[in-house]
């Protein structure tokens, strides 16, 4: 199928140090939900917290490994900014009052690629920003137990930029494999002199484009806490999830092959300049194994893991 296109991102996954103080960031300060309080299924010493909308829905998913490791040392090869959609300029402002409020490191209002942006970092500096989409993409379901009012809560995942030091590779794989187009480019903000080219998904849109910073005078990135460890592209059902394998497959492009991680099924591979790339099934969802109004209260583990379930916990920090 030539015609596979991802409808936009499906979730993004960082890395914690801190996973108590980063859980009490991202329900209390940014007001998400914790739709899943899992672990990692390749290292169950480590928690995977899922961040997002009232009911989970694709597009909206921010979620974190709990590793003790320092901090990202930041470069290139790199996820270097997410962005996270709001509906419109007045809710910018009341983001503006509500960061200053919980004393959160942020920039100014500006405009980015075209769209209203205000930049901020979680306590672990990982590089976020606000930026406004006037309602587009899916409608996200508010949480009505946030502290952020309905109106002003998070949409969803936004543009995500990577930093990467020569396009020409990258720019094959993202047009000729993942069937992405270039739609225009801007300065980067942190560099005037160099370019960020941005890329298109599916109907495009504010929750379907890759910015793409190309910065050769940047050291390659080392991971580390406040970092990215991977993106994840949507495709909504599994015939053209084994599209996509098949498709990677003709390119030659190493890949995990498929993996069912419970919640969704995932490929993952890297780009040439090595940043990590998912693409992820919207189904099951995450209300597969627990109650939709209890998600996230306790400890979640696919069916495989349960047997060891007493000693996985006992592995784990107490986070609430």
């Amino acid at each position: 199928m030539s015609d596979l296109q991802f409808p936009g991102f499906h979730h993004l996954t960082a890395v914690s140090a801190n996973i108590r103080e980063n859980k009490r960031f991202y329900t209390q300060d940014l007001g998400m939900r914790l739709i899943k309080r899992s672990v990692n299924q390749d290292d169950v010493s480590a928690y995977h917290l899922f961040y997002a909308d009232a009911v989970g829905t694709p597009g909206t998913d921010v979620t974190f490994f709990d590793w003790p490791v320092d901090r990202e040392r930041r470069g290139n090869h790199s996820v270097t900014r997410t962005a996270l959609r709001v509906r419109d300029e007045a809710s910018l402002g009341y983001w503006q009052a509500r960061l200053d409020d919980l004393k959160v490191t942020r920039g100014e209002v500006g405009e980015r690629a075209g769209r209203a942006t205000l930049d901020f970092e979680d306590p672990e500096g990982q590089r976020l920003s606000l930026v406004v989409d006037g309602g587009a993409g899916d409608e996200p379901t508010p949480w009505a137990a946030s502290p952020v009012p309905a109106e002003h809560q998070i949409r969803g995942l936004g543009p995500i930029t990577m930093t990467v030091p020569s396009l020409r590779n990258t720019d094959l794989v993202l047009q000729k494999v993942m069937n992405m187009r270039p739609v225009r480019e801007y300065a980067d903000p942190e560099s005037p002199a160099h370019t960020v080219h941005v890329y298109e998904m599916g109907a495009g849109g504010p929750q379907a484009e890759l910015h793409v910073a190309v910065r050769p005078d940047l050291p390659p990135a080392q991971s580390g806490a406040g970092g990215v460890h991977h993106v994840a592209f949507r495709t909504p059902d599994d015939e053209q999830y084994h599209a996509w394998n098949d498709r990677l497959n003709r390119f030659g492009l190493r890949s995990s092959g498929e993996v069912d991680r419970y919640y969704f099924r995932s490929l993952y591979f890297r780009e040439p300049n090595g940043v990590l790339f998912e693409i992820a099934t919207d189904g099951p969802g995450f209300g597969v194994d627990e109650d939709m109004a209890t998600l996230g209260d306790k400890v979640i583990l696919p069916p495989r893991f349960e047997p060891r379930r007493a000693q996985i916990l006992a592995g784990l920090k107490p986070i609430d």
